[in-house]
């Protein structure tokens, strides 16, 4: 009796990504984690809100703009970052599981990072050009910064789970190939904030409040890029120690 053909291999996500901001050329998978590794300083800017409110006094509002301007760079870039690491985790994986016969046994659990890398992938389609962002926010000072206050935080929450959903199943790849990864803490999974009470309160107190807004928006984000910086390095190892 002929044997029904083996089933398809789970949805992968988009085309390997180029490196983003890294010299380091995307040959195989192991390539592309570590050019995407490499990549951490170019898309991952840190802010300090102390520096970033002085210089906004200093120059009577004018250093806002750049604020807006790197507020959104980095959460674009951020994501395509993430996105070009855990695709070629992702895809190491995969082809050491054929090469030790584990594709069939583990094919659930790649199938949900797939899903997890669909929802980062989603996220490179939203309206969220830097320079575009600036000329709103230039031109509709105020209801701007606050709309893409709402937008940056909804980007982080999305994002936040859509990796960790990633790296959840990674870990446990990882694991039944031979190279053990930590599984991401929930504790540290980004909530939303309570939108209509922040915008009420930026109103009533004139914009004011709206330099707290900020500072939630820089500090959040530097946390979760600290957070993934230490988990990157251990995955880096994994996925060069993971049995070919």
């Amino acid at each position: 009796m002929t044997q029904p053909p083996p089933p398809p291999p789970p949805p992968f996500p988009p085309p390997a990504l180029p490196p983003v901001g890294g010299p380091v050329p995307v040959v195989t998978p192991a390539d592309q984690v570590r050019a995407a590794i490499a990549g951490e300083s170019a898309s991952d800017y840190i802010f300090d809100f102390w520096t970033a409110l002085g210089w906004t006094i200093l120059t009577c509002g004018v250093y806002q703009l750049y604020v807006v301007y790197r507020l959104v760079q980095r959460s674009r870039d951020h994501n395509l970052r993430r996105l070009q690491l855990l695709d070629g985790a992702y895809r190491a994986a995969w082809d050491r599981a054929g090469a030790s016969g584990q594709q069939d046994e583990l094919r659930p659990t790649f199938e949900r990072a797939a899903a997890g890398l669909a929802g980062l992938q989603q996220l490179t389609h939203e309206f969220r050009d830097p320079t575009v962002w600036l000329v709103i926010c230039l031109l509709a000072r105020g209801i701007g910064e606050v709309i893409l206050g709402v937008l940056l935080d909804q980007d982080l929450v999305r994002h936040d789970a859509a990796e960790a959903s990633v790296e959840q199943a990674l870990a446990e790849i990882y694991t039944r190939l031979g190279a053990p990864l930590p599984t991401p803490d929930p504790a540290y999974r980004k909530q939303p904030y309570r939108y209509v009470e922040r915008v009420i309160v930026t109103v009533v107190t004139c914009g004011i409040y709206f330099l707290w807004w900020e500072y939630d928006l820089m500090v959040d984000g530097n946390e979760h890029f600290r957070r993934n910086w230490a988990w990157e390095q251990i995955l880096a190892a994994a996925v060069d120690a993971a049995p070919r």
